[in-house]
């Protein structure tokens, strides 16, 4: 089966997150529409209900290298978070999502974005003491 070139699974997701065809309380797109190579990208998570993340907006950055979609984007909180996913610089180790922790190149931005929603959620994190909305990275 031929694999699909990164410009173009990256386009994909980029028509994808602009239509607005992604997951509920989900959102992305590309930092600099001039960016040819694709590689930096701003999301949004709404806060998942009944949790301490309810009617909170928490903004991401991406950084899609030259490897993606074979190695997975690097993942940053710019909005500050206490999950045990998220170091205090605010980055993302996925390797503890478990809905992407194995990573292939099927998985997207978007499946991501969906994990760290569920995480959010989880019982066990879901009323984690949270920094002062609004404060960043």
């Amino acid at each position: 089966m031929a694999k699909v070139p990164r410009n173009f699974r990256l386009l994909e997701e980029l028509e994808k997150g602009e239509k607005g065809l992604g997951a509920d309380g989900c959102s992305y797109g590309l930092v600099d529409s001039d960016d040819v190579m694709m590689s930096n990208w701003n999301a949004t998570i709404l806060g998942p209900p009944h949790s301490v993340h309810e009617n909170r907006i928490y903004s991401l950055k991406f950084h899609c290298g030259d490897s993606y979609p074979d190695q997975p984007p690097t993942v940053s909180f710019i909005s500050r978070i206490n999950l045990p996913c998220v170091n205090q610089y605010g980055n993302v180790d996925i390797s503890k999502l478990q809905r992407v922790a194995q990573w292939n190149r099927d998985f997207t931005m978007e499946k991501i974005l969906v994990a760290l929603r569920e995480f959010m959620a989880h019982p066990s994190n879901k009323k984690l003491p949270q920094p002062a909305e609004g404060t960043t990275y």
